[in-house]
């Protein structure tokens, strides 16, 4: 079931999107052109202080939603996902991690485009400031773990990175 890629060619290329077609033979023996979307990797940080997590209260544009997230950016050239997450969550939030630890990994449209999302999580943030990305978001709160699943539930958050990220933060808590 494994499909072969022949080329690849360029249809879009910014430094936020790069659409790609791609000439493809499929496991049926069908050949044809196939449209992919190259992202950039996301860092994502939960995180978390006696059973909370630090959340973003923040309005999407494109979609028109508001809702909670968890502190999150692009991998820039050359920086380590663990870096940027540190570095998302100090300029998103006013919060420098000690440590960040792998918490979990996600690839959220694996068969449209090739962005990971890579989720971390650190316990021993402290506060150093305010935030010096001013356009992230209109509240910080620590929410507890507790009201995550009723917030879910109320599509209250919304963004899979953040899905993914408090669901995995609930399973780890759960089985602990």
């Amino acid at each position: 079931m494994r499909w072969t890629v022949h080329g690849e060619h360029t249809l879009h290329d910014t430094p936020w999107v790069r659409l790609r077609s791609l000439d493809v033979t499929q496991p049926d023996g069908t050949r044809g052109d196939y449209h992919v979307v190259r992202l950039r990797d996301v860092a994502v940080t939960a995180a978390v202080d006696d059973r909370r997590v630090l959340m973003m209260w923040r309005h999407r544009f494109v979609t028109d939603t508001w809702a909670w997230e968890l502190p999150m950016g692009l991998v820039e050239d050359g920086e380590s996902p663990e870096a940027a997450a540190a570095r998302e969550l100090e300029e998103e939030t006013g919060w420098r991690p000690g440590t960040v630890r792998e918490l979990i990994h996600a690839q959220p449209a694996a068969g449209i485009t090739d962005s990971r999302h890579f989720v971390f999580r650190t316990d021993d943030a402290r506060h150093i400031g305010e935030p010096t990305e001013r356009n992230e978001s209109d509240e910080l709160a620590w929410i507890p773990l507790a009201d995550v699943p009723g917030m879910i539930g109320r599509r209250e958050i919304v963004s899979s990175a953040t899905l993914v990220g408090v669901m995995a933060l609930l399973l780890e808590e759960a089985t602990t």
